[in-house]
C-alpha cells in the first residue's frame, strides 16, 4: 500500500514474506497466490506491498536467468502486488527447526555476504515498479558480537566500501537506485544506535544506512526520537523501517508472568531479553536463560519476540506497541518523512504459543491483514493519505 505524506513523499507499506517458508522460486511464487494476494483482497486494497525474503538459492536462480526475474515481476503485477524492498538478513534455512545464532551467518567479513547482498540488489532493480523512486535491502548488523577480531572488522569495512561502489555501478547500469540498511539487533556487534554510529559512521550515505527495527529498538530501551537524532548526527540515513513489537513483562518476578513468558520460550529463534533498571540496559541472549535466573526480575523485561501488532497477549504480558506508535510518530509525524519504506515484520506466527497461532492458511491471512490494518490506521492518524497505487511516486 502507498500513502501520501504531507511533504509529498509516497510512503510504501508492506509485510515481510519471511513469515512464509519458501526457499525456491516456485515456492516464492506459490506464496504470492496463497497468502499475499488474499491479504490484499482482505484489506480491500488495489495494491499491496510485499517485502520479499529471497534465500540465497532463490537469488542464485534469479540472478542466473533474467527471464525468471521477469516471471516473478509479472506474478507480482498480476496479483496486485509490488516490491520495493527485500529482506536479505537471513541467508537461508530461516524455517529450520533450530535457527538461533545461525541467522547471523555469513557475517560481513565473509565475502559470501557481500555477493548475496549485491545479488539481492540486482534482483530488486529488476522487480521495482517503474515509478518507484528507489529500492531498499536490509541486512544484518555486521555480525554477532563475538568472536570479532580486528582483522574481521577490517575485512567487513572493506566489504562495505565495495558494497557502496557496486550499488553505484548498479545504478549506472540500470537507472535504479538501491540502498542497503544495516539492522541493529540485540546481541550483535551493532545492537543499538550508539553502536551504529560508532561502527557504521562514515559509510557512504548515498547507498548505505540503517534498517530500523522497532522491536529491536524497544528491547534495547531506546527512545525513538533520540535514536533518530543520533543516527542523523552520525550521517546514517534510515533507509527502511521494520514495524514490529516486542514482548513485555512489567513484573517478571510474578509467577503468573513467568509461566506466561515460558510459553514463548521456543527452540527455533533467538529471543534476546533485556531489562533496564535505573536506565542501564542489561540482558541475556535468550529467554530460557532469563527465566533460569540469568536476568534480574526486579524491573520490566522486554523480549525479542516479534508479537502481532494488533493483538496484545493475555495479561500479565503486554507488547511494546506504544513504543512502535511513538517510533512511527517520530518517523512520519513531522513536516518531513524520515523514511519511505515501512515493512511489517512479524515472522513469528508459527512459533507463537499454540493457542495464539493461526490454525490454517486463512487464519494467517487474517492475522497479516489485521496487522496491516493496524499500521494503516496509525499512518492515517499521522496525517498520511492512502494512495491508489496509480499516483506517481515522489
Amino acid at each position: 500500500m502507498r500513502f501520501g505524506h504531507p511533504d509529498g513523499t509516497s510512503v510504501h507499506l508492506a509485510y515481510c514474506s519471511n513469515v512464509h517458508q519458501a526457499e525456491d522460486l516456485d515456492g516464492v511464487v506459490d506464496q504470492l497466490a496463497a497468502y499475499a494476494e488474499p491479504v490484499r483482497e482482505t484489506l480491500g486494497a488495489d495494491l499491496l506491498g510485499i517485502g520479499l525474503w529471497l534465500a540465497r538459492d532463490v537469488v542464485t536462480e534469479l540472478s542466473a536467468a533474467p527471464d525468471a526475474v521477469r516471471r516473478l515481476r509479472a506474478e507480482l503485477t498480476a496479483r496486485g502486488l509490488e516490491t520495493v524492498t527485500l529482506n536479505a538478513f537471513p541467508y537461508g534455512g530461516f524455517h529450520r527447526e533450530v535457527v538461533k545464532k545461525d541467522v547471523y551467518l555469513p557475517h560481513w567479513a565473509d565475502p559470501a555476504r557481500l555477493r548475496y547482498t549485491v545479488d539481492c540488489a540486482r534482483v530488486l532493480a529488476g522487480l521495482l515498479p517503474d515509478d518507484a523512486r528507489r529500492g531498499s535491502v536490509s541486512t544484518l548488523p555486521l555480525a554477532w558480537r563475538a568472536p570479532w577480531p580486528a582483522e574481521a572488522r577490517d575485512s567487513a569495512r572493506r566489504a562495505l566500501d565495495q558494497l557502496g561502489g557496486q550499488l553505484a555501478r548498479l545504478a549506472r547500469e540500470t537507472g535504479r537506485t538501491i540502498r542497503v540498511g544495516f539492522e541493529p539487533e540485540p546481541g550483535c556487534l551493532v545492537e543499538n544506535t550508539v553502536q551504529a554510529a560508532r561502527e557504521l559512521g562514515g559509510v557512504d550515505p548515498e547507498w548505505l544506512g540503517i534498517c530500523l527495527d522497532t522491536c529491536h529498538l524497544a528491547v534495547q530501551f531506546e527512545e525513538p526520537a533520540a535514536a533518530l537524532r543520533r543516527l542523523a548526527d552520525a550521517g546514517l540515513p534510515v533507509v527502511k523501517v521494520q514495524a514490529s513489537s516486542a514482548l513485555q513483562a512489567d513484573d517478571p518476578a510474578d509467577p503468573e508472568a513467568r509461566r506466561a513468558l515460558a510459553r514463548f520460550a521456543e527452540p527455533r529463534f533467538l529471543h534476546q531479553t533485556r531489562t533496564a533498571p535505573n536506565g542501564t540496559v542489561t540482558g541475556v541472549d535468550d529467554l530460557p536463560e532469563a527465566l533460569a535466573g540469568g536476568l534480574d526480575p526486579g524491573s520490566p523485561w522486554r523480549v525479542h519476540f516479534h508479537a502481532p501488532l494488533h493483538a496484545a497477549p493475555e495479561p500479565p504480558l503486554s507488547t511494546t506497541a506504544d513504543e512502535l506508535t511513538s517510533a512511527l510518530g517520530a518517523l512520519l509525524g513531522g513536516p518531513e518523512a524520515a523514511c519511505d519504506h515501512i515493512e511489517v515484520e512479524t515472522y513469528t506466527w508459527s512459533v507463537l504459543p499454540e493457542h495464539l497461532r493461526p490454525r490454517d492458511r486463512e487464519g494467517l491471512v487474517a492475522g497479516l491483514a489485521a496487522e496491516l490494518t493496524w499500521a494503516r490506521n496509525r499512518f492515517e492518524e499521522l496525517g498520511l493519505k492512502p494512495l491508489s497505487g496509480m499516483e506517481p511516486v515522489s
